[in-house]
């Protein structure tokens, strides 16, 4: 955990300037796998948590869980993540463990400064992308 707070360091600051400085704050989740949870002030539904592998950083959002989706909607529902998914810079759709998700991944030397950016551009589509698909959820 320690290496991936080490590379982490100053996040909180240049994720907070890259959106216009708004309050970011970084939490490390207790477990085997190394996750930071990285909470925006004004955005506290959609925290940001970042692992990292050998290979890789990952940032992942929680956007809605399948429980959430209108079922006479599901299928237009996907379709609409497939159509959108080229056009959403950077971030990739998908799911995990029932959980819709908005990832974005980056090399596992990535500095922090890109680390900061890449938060700014997820947080950003994923407000995005629960506003352009409200209409397929309760």
């Amino acid at each position: 955990m320690q290496s991936l707070l080490d590379q982490l360091k100053g996040l909180d600051a240049l994720a907070g300037a890259a959106m216009g400085g708004l309050p970011v704050q970084l939490q490390p989740i207790p477990g085997s796998t190394p996750v930071v949870q990285v909470s925006i002030e004004g955005r506290d539904e959609l925290p940001i948590f970042i692992t990292s592998s050998d290979m890789q950083i990952i940032c992942i959002c929680y956007l809605w869980t399948e429980d959430e989706v209108k079922p006479e909607r599901r299928t237009e529902l996907l379709e609409s993540l497939l159509d959108l998914n080229p056009s959403v810079p950077l971030s990739s759709f998908g799911r995990v463990d029932g959980r819709y998700v908005l990832t974005g991944a980056l090399g596992r030397n990535a500095s922090v400064e890109d680390v900061a950016r890449e938060v700014a551009v997820l947080s950003d589509n994923a407000l995005d992308a629960l506003d352009a698909l409200s209409e397929f959820l309760n």
